[in-house]
Formats: structure tokens, C-alpha cells, sequence
């Protein structure tokens, strides 16, 4: 009887059914195979009555993937999104809100990336990492210049920019202008309200007169400077001694030391100034959301691994192995990111002033337009004809509002009930001229 009974619990340990979790990552293979394999196989020895699947799909097929899933009926437990596609996603009704999952360790994650992933008022991802960009600068240039400090705010950019074309015949910098309407957002500057363009505004017109200024003395890089990634143009010039300053992420100036040691040698790096809303650039925050359609009954196993897949061990883990910045705020605040060894050159210190501004890290971009990059491309036409000279900046810009309007009108004929947002508000107490900062979403 004794051994009767033993077989049957075997039999029913055997027959227990087993939590299946799949989790997309896209692009992650083969660098980060050892990474995730590990994850899997240390969550199911902790978890033996969960099975883990790992799938990962290029970034440019990972959406068609999980649309074709989720309209099946069989979509993933988890996929990794940027925070664009999890606010397109979530409008259309295909990711699920995730605030009873984070609940058990919501504090855990930095403030500025839940709100990246908070739409109409609900949480719909477990943030995972994200990026900024530090001010690497050339001493040398910045001392034939009379220059004795980086610079604290964009205007300090251009009109060093312009000092360093003027006094060194170099350009002083290389502003991503094919992404101006983020930079307007950083400044404080509406790129559409209540559902109409409005960057033809007095303010705006002074901003694009700015880099004109800057542009008609040789202040701006003219190589590929409207160029949709002009990154690749502005390093070869910094590399080249061509460019005093150079707005990048921590692992450019790591692609410096290897490839132009003179170079090198005398750069330093500083925090990248904040605007005026206290938000730090080049944030482009990457999580986890748990797509429509997954088992409601699965959901609590899910929330666990998702909590332990983005837990401060795991994100410091992956953080320093894909040289980014963790979204956790243990993780963020490790020794690795913001202690500086003595006598560390400029990578080292670029890591730190990251530390320094990933805090104030979010995604800027502008929410459900239709077509949008296409309407984004008639803008950097307009801030290119302005910019150069070839037309009036007032008229540049009054003509592509005039074009994004005609279209924006079809889309959102009631202008009071528009939806899109792209205004970031400050608060009146931050000093923008460092790393402090906190952000307000206006609909």
C-alpha cells in the first residue's frame, strides 16, 4: 500500500501542469545568448513548475510578429518594445496595463521610465534600460577658443559653436537636426497643441535663428548635418580633430579611445545640459509589456518573472555587459556607473555623467499622429531651408505647419478633443543648468 501510494504521488507530481512563459526579445541573439539563457535556466531551478521560453526576432519583424500572435490568439507573455510602438500598441488595444504586476515593486524602477510607459493614466510596461548622451569635448579646441567650461545649456552650445568657428575655424558642434521636433520637446517648445502644429511660433523661429546663426559662421558640422543619422558624419570629424564638441552616448567616447588616441588624449566629458523641461537627451527607453489576449489566470506568473527578468540584479547585469544605463534605481546608482577610479580617462568619466542624467532620462517623441514620420520630414525640410539660408525662417515654418495642419485637420477634426501630445512642462524650481529635473505630460 505504502509503495501504491508513493506511485500515485509521483503520478500526480508528474501530471501537475506547468505555467508555460515566452518571452520576445528583439535583436538580442547571439551577443546576449549566454545572458538570457542564464535567466531562464536560474528562474526555472527556482521556479520548477514554470516552464520559460525565450524568442528572439530582429528588430524590424518583431511588430508583424506579435500582431499576427496576438490576432491568433496565442500571443507571448512578454515582448520588448520601445516606448513608441507599447503607446501605439496600447491605443490600438494590444497591450494590457501592467500596474497590478508592478504593484509588489513599483519603487523599485526610476520614476522618469514608468512615466515613459504611462499612458491615459495606466502603466503598461516593466522598464528594462535606457540611454543618454554626455558632452565629449576636444580641451584643445576649447582652449584656442577661450572657451573655460563645457557648456551648461543649449544656448552655451551655439554660441561656443560659434566662438570655436570663429576663433579656431573648426566647427564647434553637430546637432541631430533630422530629429529637431524632439529637440524642440526638450526646450520646452509645443510641436503640435490640441491637435494642430504649432512650431511656427515666435519661439521656434528664434530657436531655428539660433542654428542659423550658428550655421552662417561655421559653427554647425555641415557634413550630413540634416542626414536622418548624422552620428557616423559627426564622430569621424571629432575623431578627426575637426569638431569641438560631440553629443553622444557614454560608448562613443570608448570608440574614440580606440580608434584616435591623440584625439582622446585630450577630451574630456561633462553631462549634456538639460532643457528647460529638466529632461535629459538622448533617452530612448526599451521594457518589457505584456501583450492583449495573455491568460488571465498565467497573469501573476507573469508579473513574477517579469519582476525578476527587470530586477536590479539582472538589469545591472545586462546594463554593463550592453554598455547602457539600467532603468532600476538601485541598479542605476551602482558604484560601476557613478564612481569615477582615479586617474580614469574620458570613458570612464563619460559612464558617470551619464549616471549623472539618466535619472532625468525620457523618450521624446510625439504620440499618435498617423503618418508621422512623413509629416516629421517636412519639418526638417523647413528647419534645413531656414537654417541654410534658402528661404525665410518665419516662411519655412508657416508652410509646414500649413501642410501638417491640412493633414492633422482629417485626422482630428475636433481640434478641442485632439489626442496627441509632445509638451513637456518644467518645474520652476530646477535648475536647468544641471542634472535636476522632473517632468509633466500636457494632453
Amino acid at each position: 500500500m505504502l509503495i501504491l501510494a508513493g506511485a500515485l504521488l509521483a503520478a500526480g507530481a508528474l501530471a501537475a501542469p506547468v505555467q508555460k512563459i515566452e518571452f520576445w526579445t528583439f535583436s538580442m541573439k547571439p551577443k546576449f545568448t549566454p545572458y538570457f539563457d542564464g535567466i531562464v535556466r536560474s528562474y526555472e531551478a527556482a521556479n520548477p513548475g514554470v516552464k520559460v521560453e525565450w524568442v528572439d526576432f530582429p528588430w524590424d519583424i518583431i511588430q508583424t510578429k506579435l500582431v499576427t500572435r496576438i490576432v491568433a490568439g496565442t500571443p507571448p507573455a512578454l515582448v520588448n518594445l520601445n516606448v513608441p510602438w507599447a503607446d501605439e500598441f496600447a491605443r490600438d488595444g494590444l497591450l494590457q496595463p501592467v500596474d497590478a504586476l508592478l504593484v509588489p515593486e513599483r519603487a523599485r524602477y526610476l520614476p522618469s521610465t514608468l512615466q515613459d510607459l504611462t499612458f491615459g493614466g495606466k502603466t503598461y510596461g516593466f522598464p528594462l534600460y535606457s540611454n543618454v548622451a554626455v558632452i565629449a569635448y576636444n580641451r584643445t579646441i576649447f582652449q584656442a577658443a577661450g572657451i573655460p567650461h563645457p557648456p551648461r545649456s543649449l544656448d552655451e552650445q551655439l554660441a561656443f559653436a560659434r566662438q570655436i568657428a570663429r576663433r579656431t575655424g573648426k566647427a564647434g558642434l553637430c546637432p541631430a537636426l533630422a530629429k529637431i521636433d524632439g529637440l524642440m520637446m526638450q526646450q520646452g517648445l509645443d510641436v503640435i497643441r490640441n491637435g494642430r502644429a504649432v512650431f511656427n511660433s515666435p519661439a521656434h523661429v528664434a530657436l531655428i535663428r539660433k542654428l542659423a546663426d550658428t550655421y552662417k559662421v561655421g559653427g554647425l558640422l555641415k557634413d550630413s548635418l540634416f542626414a536622418e543619422d548624422n552620428f557616423p558624419a559627426a564622430i569621424d570629424a571629432y575623431k578627426g580633430g575637426r569638431l569641438g564638441m560631440l553629443l553622444a552616448p557614454p560608448t562613443a567616447v570608448g570608440r574614440i579611445a580606440l580608434d584616435a588616441k591623440d584625439v582622446y588624449a585630450v577630451t574630456d566629458v561633462a553631462p549634456a545640459p538639460l532643457g528647460p523641461t529638466g529632461i535629459a537627451d538622448g533617452g530612448w527607453l526599451i521594457h518589457f509589456g505584456v501583450p492583449a489576449g495573455v491568460d488571465k489566470a498565467l497573469l501573476p506568473a507573469v508579473g513574477k518573472f517579469a519582476r525578476y527578468l527587470t530586477n536590479d540584479a539582472n538589469q545591472l547585469a545586462f546594463a554593463k555587459a550592453a554598455s547602457v544605463f539600467p532603468a532600476a534605481a538601485r541598479a542605476a546608482s551602482d558604484p560601476f556607473f557613478t564612481t569615477v577610479p582615479p586617474g580614469a580617462g574620458a570613458a570612464e568619466k563619460a559612464v558617470a555623467a551619464g549616471a549623472v542624467s539618466m535619472p532625468h532620462s525620457h523618450t521624446l517623441y510625439v504620440a499618435g499622429v498617423t503618418d508621422y514620420d512623413e509629416l516629421r520630414r517636412t519639418l526638417v525640410k523647413a528647419v534645413e531651408a531656414g537654417v541654410t539660408g534658402r528661404q525665410d525662417i518665419q516662411r519655412a515654418l508657416d508652410e509646414a505647419v500649413a501642410i501638417w495642419n491640412r493633414k492633422l485637420a482629417k485626422q482630428f477634426p475636433g481640434a478641442a478633443t485632439a489626442q496627441p501630445v509632445s509638451t513637456f512642462v518644467p518645474d520652476p524650481d530646477v535648475d536647468t543648468s544641471s542634472a535636476m529635473g522632473t517632468l509633466a505630460v500636457v494632453p
